[in-house]
């Protein structure tokens, strides 16, 4: 057949682009434009099955900024527009982690002293990886496992494996929402049913519930009103309904958003990737009027530089940087897919990794702003006890200010425990319950639209269900998802939630991210990713990014990796009980049986890689040969008048380049 020149496709390109080709004129070309039009049925990548309806016009049809494949004529999803894509990447990046996860590990780790850990593992793991999978997504237009499958077929696994995990991930993440549910529906309350203990009938009458006395009343309605908790994970186990109904309504509300794809999620991310900076922002004016919020930002600020000395400070800071930016979930692959060909995504990564850093640092301004709030109040009702006491039961350890403020929460309970303790001392408390746990509403939505449109752009690019429609394949998703979470919606689940946020995904992460930045330096190759991210931006990447690909990212993975093992053994792994008895939590060691599901939570993703390598090397399986997506090498070598890189002697000694 006779094929037309470069020039001919480029000019043809531009006309369809600017509404100038009409169909008359698309007719007289296929005159002298001739494209082999595939067989009924092909497939191609993540996109539909061909079918006999496609016309040779179709294929006519080469629009660059529209993705549409020149072997089938479909026509791939993408983004109405390049703020919908940032604030998605803004809103995957910013989730709840930054409201309880940042906060709670600065204040672990010896305030400010943690943010220089972190900004180094910022440096070179986070916006490098970041760049990496915003570029390897663009360029092979597709999913995590359509990606790394055409880089190496042995490679599948490891998309396979991010998929595993985004969707572990999700099972337990959208648990936080349904949290966030019930106590939004209790918000429209005054007083706040938080506020104070419930009664219950004692001996001659009605008395405040003594594991409330205990505890205090917003742990109390945390624990016993919120999650019914059992003493242990051992303990026997029932379902709690109104668990149960706010779950079904965070996996509705989850499906509603992203049943047309990111034709839907698109639109969304429009309030929900705003509104927590909009209630941010006002909480931060309220945090900075209250009594003793300058102690809070003088805990948060002033460092212990003792703490850099300590292995665990800097294990912290590159473990939240991946639950922080979503590394190697295989989300930020499938998100970046969609993009037109030209896109910079790497202005874009840069943009959105430094305004998720300033984000944490503002939101834990805000967290410590009101935690110095309340430790302040708690630490002058100690003194005033203390100065009243005849007895010698209050010492002035037990009035410590530092001591007081660093048990003021952590992990999930900094969100429901501090802050509704803290909201209770605002004027028009319910107001500011309504805004604060809308908030973490819409930080959990916009992170999940990330994560399970993962799992579910590498199930449509495995084709294993190429005659599903997307909006049936997303509900059969959430429902089976809503089924399997409901062993979060019970008297133990805070339990089985401490199990998956601890295992499901740390080390897996970790292993997933090494062997890309293994693939792209050593398979792919650096000098072929330079070249192609040249083509679509028209520049290449400096030295340092190459640098951190090849090695200063896998060092840093392999001592990140090396030293969780050795915390594991050391120290063994723990989790929280709650301690009715004594109104506060314990830790406990967990039982055999729930170490045995942790190593299995990590195998279930793990495996998949050497899985997928030794299935495709003995053919066990009759997996399709990956047809690559269309990328535009020709065309936009001569729109950018691209000329081949030289290499020099550095290029070639320590990045592999070649002539």
């Amino acid at each position: 057949m006779e094929k037309a020149s470069k020039r001919d496709k480029i000019e043809m390109g531009r006309l369809v682009e600017n509404g100038e080709h009409s169909d008359k004129n698309l007719a007289e070309e296929e005159k002298h434009i001739n494209l082999p039009v595939p067989s009924s049925g092909q497939s191609y990548g993540s996109t539909l099955s061909i079918g006999p309806e496609a016309s040779t016009a179709n294929l006519l049809k080469i629009d660059l900024e529209k993705k549409i494949s020149r072997h089938t004529g479909e026509e791939r999803e993408s983004w109405d527009s390049r703020a919908e894509f940032l604030l998605s990447l803004i809103g995957y990046a910013v989730g709840l982690g930054n409201v309880w996860r940042f906060p709670y590990l600065t204040q672990k780790n010896g305030g400010g002293a943690f943010l220089i850990p972190y900004a180094v593992m910022l440096a070179i793991e986070g916006i490098p990886l970041f760049y990496l999978e915003l570029a390897i997504g663009q360029r092979l237009r597709k999913g995590s496992v359509g990606c790394w499958n055409q880089v190496s077929p042995y490679l599948q696994g490891v998309g396979l494996a991010s998929a595993a995990v985004s969707f572990n991930v999700a099972l337990y993440y959208n648990t936080i929402m349904a949290w966030c549910i019930i106590y939004l529906v209790q918000s429209f309350q005054s007083p706040l049913p938080w506020s104070q203990c419930p009664f219950v009938q004692g001996p001659n009458s009605s008395i405040p519930d003594p594991e409330c006395q205990r505890s205090g009343p917003t742990t109390y309605f945390w624990y016993r009103e919120t999650l019914n908790i059992s003493p242990s994970i051992d303990s026997h186990s029932s379902l709690n309904w109104k668990l149960v109904t706010a779950l079904l309504a965070a996996w509705i509300i989850v499906y509603l958003c992203m049943v047309k794809g990111i034709k839907s999620s698109g639109k969304v991310v429009y309030v929900t990737a705003t509104f927590p900076y909009l209630v941010l922002v006002i909480f931060f004016f309220r945090g900075i009027t209250l009594h003793g919020f300058e102690r809070g930002l003088e805990y948060l600020f002033v460092p212990e530089w003792s703490k850099l000395f300590e292995p665990e400070v800097w294990l912290d800071a590159a473990s939240q940087i991946f639950y922080s930016f979503g590394l190697a979930f295989g989300c930020l692959i499938a998100l970046s897919s969609y993009n037109p060909i030209r896109n910079d995504f790497a202005r874009e990564a840069l943009i959105v990794t430094v305004s998720d850093f300033f984000t944490s640092i503002f939101t834990a301004c805000v967290v410590f702003s009101i935690l110095g709030f309340k430790a302040t109040l708690a630490y002058e009702d100690c003194l005033a006890q203390r100065e009243n006491s005849t007895s010698l039961n209050i010492t002035d350890g037990d009035c410590d200010f530092k001591t007081i403020i660093s048990e003021s929460g952590s992990g999930t309970g900094l969100a429901f425990i501090a802050f509704t303790e803290a909201i209770n001392q605002f004027p028009i408390a319910p107001l500011w319950s309504v805004l604060f746990f809308l908030m973490l509403l819409t930080l959990g939505l916009d992170s999940m639209f990330g994560t399970l449109e993962g799992a579910l752009t590498s199930i449509n690019d495995m084709m294993l269900f190429p005659k599903l429609r997307k909006e049936i394949l997303c509900g059969i998703v959430c429902l089976v998802s809503f089924l399997i979470s409901l062993c979060f919606a019970t008297s133990t689940g805070s339990y089985v939630f401490s199990l998956f946020d601890s295992f499901s995904a740390n080390i897996p992460l970790l292993i997933i991210a090494f062997i890309e930045l293994l693939a792209v330096s050593y398979i792919y190759g650096l000098q072929r990713l330079s070249d192609d991210i040249e083509l679509m931006i028209g520049s290449r990447p400096g030295y340092f990014w190459l640098l951190c690909w090849r090695f200063l990212g896998p060092i840093a993975m392999v001592v990140i990796f090396v030293a969780s093992l050795i915390e594991i053994f050391s120290k063994g792994v723990t989790y929280e009980v709650w301690n009715s008895i004594k109104g506060y939590t314990e830790h406990s060691p967990w039982p055999w049986w729930c170490q045995l599901l942790a190593v299995l939570l990590v195998l279930s993703s793990v495996m998949w890689i050497p899985g997928a390598a030794i299935v495709k090397y003995y053919r066990l399986i009759d997996w399709k040969e990956e047809v690559p997506a269309y990328f535009p090498e020709d065309e936009l070598a001569e729109e950018k008048q691209f000329q081949p890189h030289i290499s020099n002697r550095l290029e070639k000694v320590l990045f592999g380049f070649t002539e």
